[in-house]
């Protein structure tokens, strides 16, 4: 067998065209690839950005709600209700909504203000600059240094801006884990300063805040609150259910899933096509290992081993490739968004395995069929 596998070896790379040829469509195929779900995955995690750095592990809100940009208010009732469920530890308001800010030259720039609860201060920032303790000083809000920063004119602390006529000061700097999605600057300040400086509806509350007492306590809270009318999930719930919202109600899951499998459309392509013409070159070849001995299941094991040889070194490359356009990407741009993971990788391998297997099906087929009289005799 290692014989057999060593010529097959041999018989591949000696033909440095077609095996050149074979590395290119499976290579790009597997780059496409990669950086389509890859940019999928990055707009996914972008688009809960505010989830996951709140941190909260029960949400309460409303049920028609989709993303947790588009909240739909609550009334002051249900955050009580909630706050005396049996299990629940406590429960904070939280205020989400947009603004427009006029910077000090005269511009205008939209932001995302998230009102945390002025007593606990549950979901906010770490500060890499300024005291947490001046939020609570007059005007005073905490803007995030992430990819939008530089879009408020980089503040620097104590620096000014005016939100609906109202002056706000910067009293801190914070960073996040994950910056949003629709690259949009992001201020914190109090729940009650934030429903005061922002024009809002009757009801004022956009999420309710839960820490339940244990674990366990996470489904009878969330039965609790259905009866209420409103909707708890935990926030790998609540990341689920925005990611499914942008995957199967909007463009951006069909645009995505489309690129895919054109992306294995073309590797499948170029690559069945070439390995064919790559076996029918080298059928003497093969006609002259099956006269000397060789049984049909070593031509069968030569062909897998040379299309898995070549889908592995392609995967390699496709991988790293995009792996490299990706973190050069991230350098000169720091709102791009594309994360690799392990999913990603995995779903890539698949769709390389399957190219390989339609690939060598091809071969094997050809092969398999060949009569070693019929290769002396021409």
């Amino acid at each position: 067998m290692k014989g057999i596998l060593k010529i097959a070896y041999k018989l591949l790379v000696n033909d440095k065209g077609k095996f050149a040829a074979l590395l290119v469509g499976i290579t790009f195929a597997v780059f496409l690839m990669n950086m389509m779900t890859s940019m999928f995955a990055g707009i996914l995690s972008k688009s809960s950005a505010t989830v996951i750095n709140i941190g909260a592990k029960v949400w309460v809100m409303d049920p028609a709600v989709n993303t947790v940009a588009n909240s739909i208010p609550m009334p002051d009732y249900v955050l009580d209700a909630v706050r005396s469920i049996n299990g629940v530890k406590y429960a904070v308001p939280l205020y989400s909504g947009g603004a427009l800010v006029k910077l000090r030259n005269g511009t205008y720039q939209s932001v995302t203000v998230l009102g945390l609860d002025d007593t606990s201060l549950f979901g906010r920032p770490q500060l890499i600059e300024g005291n947490i303790e001046d939020i609570y000083s007059e005007n005073s809000f905490i803007v995030v240094k992430d990819s939008e920063f530089p879009k408020l004119g980089n503040p620097k602390l104590e620096t000014e801006f005016e939100l609906n006529d109202h002056r706000v000061v910067i009293s801190g700097i914070g960073k996040v884990t994950t910056s949003g999605l629709f690259g949009v600057p992001t201020l914190y300040t109090t729940y009650n300063r934030a429903i005061q400086y922002i024009p809002s509806t009757r009801y004022t509350i956009s999420y309710i805040l839960v820490e339940p007492k244990s674990p366990a306590m996470v489904p009878y809270i969330q039965r609790q609150v259905k009866a209420l009318g409103y909707e708890a999930l935990t926030k790998n719930e609540f990341m689920s259910k925005i990611s499914n919202f942008y995957m199967y109600q909007t463009g951006l899951g069909t645009n995505v899933f489309l690129m895919t499998i054109i992306s294995f459309i073309v590797g499948l392509s170029i690559s069945g096509q070439t390995f064919y013409t790559f076996i029918l070159e080298n059928l003497d070849r093969f006609g002259a290992i099956k006269a000397i001995g060789a049984r049909g299941r070593d031509l069968v094991y030569m062909i897998l081993f040379q299309a898995a040889f070549t889908a592995l070194i392609g995967y390699g490359l496709g991988i790293g490739l995009s792996s490299l356009v990706i973190f050069v990407a991230k350098l000169r741009i720091s709102s791009y968004a594309a994360i690799v993971t392990y999913k990603n990788l995995v779903l890539a391998f698949v769709m390389v395995l399957i190219i390989a297997g339609i690939s060598s099906y091809i071969g094997v087929r050809k092969v398999i069929k060949i009569e070693p009289f019929d290769i002396f005799r021409g």
